[in-house]
């Protein structure tokens, strides 16, 4: 398929330039398809039977395959969750870490990994990267690592500007665990997660999956017990003695059981996927980099990233995102940091850049 025909795969790009996977991606008509088709399904022969059940169980296998062959990760080592946020709350709830434990992380993180963090009364220290180059990153994250430092937690890509953060080499030069908020990655740029201890995945973004999928690698899930217990986890179990068998790898470490529809979006959603689409979504990202610099605006982004682009326009951030929308842009703007964030996808094209462009001069 040319490009062109993979981007009429996604109806609402027949409307909009949609420049958002940053915080929903589009949906895909076999995406919505595959959700309608079980919804229609269950609402004429209900959410029973064996069969039901069975089906249930096998697409939740086969998603696992299929999230794992995106993090070239094995299967026994990926679990399901509702999100990047749960993923977080998966892992840290793995390492035991409570009050008085010693976190790092940065001052360019998503709430959805600093949450949780705040919620098991963990010291977190903060390392502050905001507007230091990205070659320089790995070194300031560095200096606030200790001797009392339990885990580092980090984006692989920064929401804030797109900048492809240093996890690995933080990893290697500091041996502390180090677990990696995949949310802007996974569907965006190759993601390889080894020499990660924790990857959390969020389907609804780059993945162009529905809401309420994540998933996260844990690299020994066996050497780690869950604090989130669920049926979804559980091989066996004695009510009468509370006990339980977890199952085996990350399976155990499942929270809860995702909709059947969602699954059936998410498996779509993953299925035949263009090849060559990270190298397509980079050049477009820097092409649109390229472009806001040319029409003299304030790029923040740095050149050679990842496939957000953040840049500054004078005005109110919120209001010029508004009129955006009203001229079929959608972008984001970013809460307290006076920018706007377009997210770059394979399923764009130069157009949607134009769009972007010519919209910018008229709402100035």
């Amino acid at each position: 398929m040319s490009w062109a025909d993979q981007r009429s795969r996604f109806p609402v790009l027949e409307r909009y330039a949609y420049l958002n996977a940053g915080t929903f991606g589009p949906l895909a008509r076999e995406t919505f398809d595959a959700m309608e088709e079980v919804r229609t399904r269950e609402l004429e022969h209900g959410r029973a039977g064996p069969r039901y059940y069975e089906e249930m169980g096998e697409r939740r296998t086969r998603v696992r395959e299929l999230l794992a062959e995106q993090l070239h990760a094995p299967l026994g080592c990926v679990a399901l969750t509702d999100s990047t946020t749960q993923a977080v709350q998966v892992a840290v709830g793995a390492l035991g870490l409570g009050a008085g434990d010693e976190v790092v992380t940065t001052d360019s993180e998503h709430f959805g990994l600093i949450g949780p963090l705040i919620g098991v009364g963990a010291d977190v220290r903060v390392a502050r990267i905001r507007g230091v180059p990205a070659a320089d990153r790995c070194e300031a994250i560095e200096a606030v690592v200790g001797p009392r430092t339990r885990l580092i937690a980090v984006s692989a890509v920064s929401w804030l500007d797109g900048a492809v953060l240093p996890w690995r080499e933080v990893r290697q030069a500091t041996d502390v665990p180090v677990l990696v908020d995949g949310a802007q990655a996974v569907g965006a740029i190759d993601v390889d997660v080894t020499g990660a201890d924790f990857f959390t995945v969020s389907a609804q973004k780059w993945l162009c999956g529905p809401d309420a999928m994540g998933a996260l690698y844990l690299r020994e899930p066996e050497a780690l017990s869950p604090r989130l217990i669920g049926t979804a986890g559980a091989a066996s179990y004695d009510l009468e003695a509370a006990t339980w068998v977890p199952k085996e790898g990350a399976a155990r470490f499942h929270p809860g059981l995702q909709p059947v529809a969602a699954l059936a979006g998410l498996e779509a959603a993953l299925t035949n996927l263009p090849e060559g689409r990270f190298e397509r979504a980079r050049e477009l990202a820097e092409r649109c980099r390229r472009s806001l610099l040319e029409v003299g605006l304030e790029v923040v982004t740095e050149p050679g990233q990842a496939t957000l682009v953040s840049f500054r326009i004078p005005g109110d951030a919120a209001a010029l995102s508004k009129a955006l929308f009203e001229r079929g842009v959608i972008v984001r703007d970013l809460p307290a940091t006076g920018t706007l964030r377009a997210s770059v996808g394979w399923w764009n094209d130069e157009a949607d850049l134009e769009r972007l462009v010519e919209s910018l001069n008229l709402v100035q």
